[in-house]
């Protein structure tokens, strides 16, 4: 391996060449970009049916008996904790509840109140108690859907758009408690990270804001447990949209929840993905979907408690197909437990809008399993109070964190720098079977064959380049690009450089000087001569193949316009199946690797990457463990500043894959803060590779 660690230094050039050829040139879309786009649509969409078939035939439950089901859904329910970042669940800390005022109606009394669920992330919430109460009584926990509420540019909360349901109960005999969500409450925390902000290293952090609602409203039952007129043998949950998905996972998890009727706030990950409703959806709905559940199986956790599933027949954005489809799944497994008289399935006639007749079921739902009675529900839910009366505070507390709750609730690993080479060893164990564990876990246990086909191959000005493409996975077929002097028959090296959207429609300016017919002609682009000119020279001299790989959704395969929000919300899909894009790229580059070794004997190969493009080279190169080198430039330094992969920063982060690299492969990182990567500097030292590390 010595004579690699000089060998690599010579290619500088080229290096930069390639970088140069990425950069230099403008590209402008063609008039026909919407055609390129439905057909390598049609091919991800393709991609999406596949996944979400195999998930759901791995998501459907199977009880060998009634008696193992306990077992069984412990198993579970641990693993949902784990994908909404509850593994760690912090110890109870004090509530600090406190009443801030009491308002007096006719039936019932609401207290407008605080806790906190953790130190100073508040929960506001109103408690709608019955008047002439003499005992405890069945008891409601109402979780609220999205409804904005401001007045004076100042957000009331939720809960006040929501208070015709807490009224009902109160008139009818239950103490109701409705709390705000961090998004929409009188603090206004954040559900869109993904959605719209951009925070892709919500997935890399295993953070989800449905794991912090479904925390707050287990400290709502602990709140409810410490109330006199709280009877904690009968408490039900309820909620519609927003608050019907925070139904079902508060239910799936504490089995506090004596009786749950979750409403317009369930489908399955068919209508999710293959129908594409994630623009329709915040992320409160999702999770980074390690498990490959199907929501059908995260509603079985709550069997064998009550459970109605209420829905619309028209509702756009939880569809009736979907919400039949995880009810006939659900029946299978409160049929094998023997309760199928206690799961109930309310379809009302309407859209996604909270009507009286989807109010109807629900009430007599929980008068039925909290009270063992059915009278006529001859009253409807409507409002009582002028909402600003509800809201809770009147300045907000200086130590919220719940605007900011997103960037600590999951917490980050630390990794020490290793002392001693056993201590590294510990750690790389640890690092790589986390990897294979909790990041790459999704990705395909058998593969298809590679099926090369060559596209062209042609010569010209000196240059030969020629193009294939070949299968990753089913529904994934990607090209590769290779440019060699035309004089080259074996090169001395590979350099794979694994391209972004910008990188590869301007390498293909360059390139369009010489190979315009063979190129790709949706982008038009303006020639580069002398870019054209620079890269023929350094090939000759160099002696090496450059290998342009763009990875799935981009250059040729680009299923959007990276700025529009399809791009945005087709990528949403992939954590709901398990997976992240980048994620999935490493994969393109590893398969890319397998095919070049079936051709090439012997000669080193060089992964280069750009930006976040260098992330997924970097991991390329760990997981491959064969590579030669790999040149990192501007790689993230980390994954909260890009390169998504799910779950990694739970354990570690891209000093800590430079290590794992540096083990096998050289390693060349531009920066311009060599300061952030101290630690594989020490790892360098430790292991006494520091010649295999290099700054630029």
């Amino acid at each position: 391996m010595s004579g690699a660690v000089n060998m690599i230094r010579p290619f500088a050039s080229i290096i930069a060449a390639i970088l140069l050829l990425a950069l230099a040139a403008t590209a402008v879309w063609a008039d026909d970009a919407e055609s390129v786009y439905a057909e390598n649509r049609a091919a991800l969409d393709e991609y999406f049916a596949h996944q979400v078939e195999a998930l759901a035939a791995e998501s459907v439950i199977e009880i060998p008996s009634a008696e193992d089901w306990p077992e069984q859904r412990e198993a579970y329910r641990q693993q949902l904790l784990y994908s909404l970042g509850l593994e760690q669940l912090p110890e109870p800390a004090p509530l600090e509840a406190e009443i801030t005022g009491v308002i007096e109606h006719d039936d019932f009394t609401v207290e407008k109140l605080h806790f906190q669920s953790m130190p100073g992330l508040y929960v506001t919430a109103n408690l709608y108690i019955p008047n002439d109460l003499d005992e405890s009584a069945p008891t409601i926990l109402y979780l609220c859907g999205h409804a904005r509420r401001v007045e004076d540019g100042v957000s009331l909360g939720n809960k006040t758009a929501y208070q015709h349901h807490p009224a009902w109960f109160a008139r009818h005999g239950y103490v109701c408690l409705i709390v705000d969500t961090i998004q929409l409450g009188e603090i206004e925390g954040l559900h869109h990270g993904t959605h719209r902000e951009g925070m892709w290293w919500w997935n890399s952090r295993g953070y989800t804001p449905a794991g912090v609602e479904a925390f707050n409203a287990m400290r709502a039952l602990d709140y409810l447990e410490t109330r006199d007129e709280v009877d904690a043998e009968r408490i039900g949950v309820t909620g519609r949209s927003g608050g019907g998905i925070g139904t079902l996972y508060l239910s799936a998890l504490d089995e506090r929840v004596a009786v749950a009727a979750p409403v317009a706030g369930i489908t399955d990950i068919q209508n999710h993905v293959a129908d594409f409703l994630t623009p329709r959806h915040c992320d409160c709905n999702y999770f980074p979907n390690l498990h490959r559940f199907d929501y059908a199986r995260i509603v079985s956790l709550i069997a064998p408690r009550p459970l109605l599933i209420a829905n619309t027949d028209r509702d756009a954005i939880f569809p009736l197909d979907g919400v039949q489809r995880v009810h006939a799944e659900v029946r299978d497994v409160y049929e094998e437990l023997g309760v199928e008289e206690d799961l109930g399935l309310a379809i009302a006639v309407g859209g996604h809008s909270d009507t009286q007749p989807l109010r109807v079921p629900v009430f007599d739902w929980f008068n039925r399993h909290l009270k063992d009675e059915s009278p006529l529900i001859d009253s409807p839910a409507e409002p009582f109070i002028e909402e600003a009366e509800l809201r809770v505070f009147e300045e907000l507390p200086e130590d919220e964190i719940v605007t900011t709750i997103h960037e600590t609730f999951v917490p980050m690993a630390e990794a020490a720098t290793p002392d001693s080479v056993e201590a590294w060893e510990e750690q790389r164990g640890e690092f790589r079977a986390k990897l294979e564990e909790k990041t790459f876990r999704n990705w395909p246990t058998e593969f298809p064959d590679l099926d090369p086909e060559q596209l062209f191959n042609a010569e010209a000005d000196g240059v030969r380049l020629e193009a294939w493409s070949f299968t990753v996975e089913p529904h994934v077929r990607l090209p590769i690009y290779f440019a060699r002097a035309a004089d080259v028959a074996v090169p001395e090296r590979i350099f794979i450089s694994v391209a972004d959207d910008e990188g590869w429609q301007n390498a293909l300016a360059a390139l369009r000087t010489a190979f315009a017919d063979e190129l790709p002609d949706y982008p038009e682009v303006e020639a580069d001569e002398d870019m054209f000119a620079l890269g023929r020279r350094l090939l000759e001299e160099s002696g090496a193949v450059i290998a342009m790989l763009p990875p799935r959704g981009v250059g040729p395969g680009v299923w959007a316009d990276p700025e529009s929000s399809d791009a945005v919300h087709l990528r949403r899909c992939f954590p709901i199946l398990g997976q992240t894009l980048d994620g999935q790229r490493v994969l393109d580059v590893l398969r890319a690797l397998e095919g070049l070794r079936t051709v090439t004997e012997d000669i080193p190969v060089t992964v280069i990457g750009n930006n976040d493009m260098a992330g997924v080279a970097l991991y390329a190169t760990v997981m491959d463990g064969e590579v030669d080198a790999a040149h990192l430039v501007n790689p993230p330094i980390s994954h909260m500043d890009g390169v998504e992969l799910m779950n990694v920063l739970r354990f570690m982060d891209m000093p800590q894959a430079v290590a794992l690299a540096l083990e096998h492969s050289q390693v060349t990182i531009n920066t311009e803060d060599r300061d952030a990567w101290d630690y594989v500097q020490a790892v360098a030292e430790l292991l006494d590779r520091e010649d295999y590390l290099h700054f630029e």
